[in-house]
């Protein structure tokens, strides 16, 4: 499986267009990526754009900074999920989580799981803003909550993915759910080790220069 059924296409910046998403969508079709990552406002939009090509589309709840409450992010998922979206990115309540508050985080990520029932939920744990234990205390609460991916970062706060943290989530969630590194990802050799770390998806702005990478690679036989 080439990487680009690694990648999910993401713009989620508050300025992007109408314009810009529909290119995102066309970037994802030629070249076959697993998904678009966009904010919730965009997801009919991306449904129409996408219709009959089999990429996904993903969204993020709570996003960039998780302190919604959890009512907030329950209701939006659902949204999210009735207007046409595949996958939920949300972002924990990281205050909760350094507070040691963990039932909370726990039973927040429980509730939205829950509210889209078989579709998949990536937890984005902000990784930068964790000390070691709160990152292993984050992948525990998203295994016990039933979530599918636990997710490096937003790529909106103080740093982005990081392959010891990567490595880390990994060694906590082994087979029972997924690593989604995402932030700073820019080019194919970042993103293969982030591969090789133990992620199984890649949140990336850079999706065609990572593919493009991949097959110079290829042809240099690297």
């Amino acid at each position: 499986m080439g990487i680009n059924r690694m990648i999910d296409h993401t713009l989620l910046k508050a300025e992007a267009s109408q314009d810009q998403i529909k290119k995102l969508c066309q970037e994802a079709k030629t070249h076959d990526f697993f998904s678009v990552c966009v904010q919730p406002t965009w997801i009919s939009l991306c449904k129409e754009e996408l219709a009959g090509s089999g990429v996904k589309i993903a969204t993020v709840i709570g996003f960039p900074l998780g302190a919604n409450t959890r009512e907030t992010k329950v209701f939006e998922a659902k949204d999210a999920i009735e207007k046409g979206a595949d996958e939920i990115d949300m972002v924990i309540n990281i205050g909760a989580l350094k507070s040691g508050q963990d039932q909370l985080v726990e039973d927040e990520i429980r509730a939205i799981k829950e509210a889209i029932g078989d579709h998949i939920l990536k937890v984005i744990i902000e990784t930068c803003l964790l000390t070691e234990d709160e990152k292993i205390r984050a992948c525990q609460l998203t295994l016990k909550a039933g979530g599918d991916y636990v997710k490096t970062s937003t790529g909106f706060s103080t740093g982005g993915a990081k392959l010891e943290d990567v490595k880390l989530m990994k060694d906590q969630v082994k087979d029972r759910a997924k690593v989604k590194a995402s932030g700073g990802i820019r080019d194919f050799a970042t993103a293969k080790k982030m591969l090789e770390a133990g992620a199984e998806r890649l949140g990336v702005s850079a999706g065609i220069a990572i593919v493009e990478g991949e097959k110079n690679a290829e042809s240099s036989g690297l």
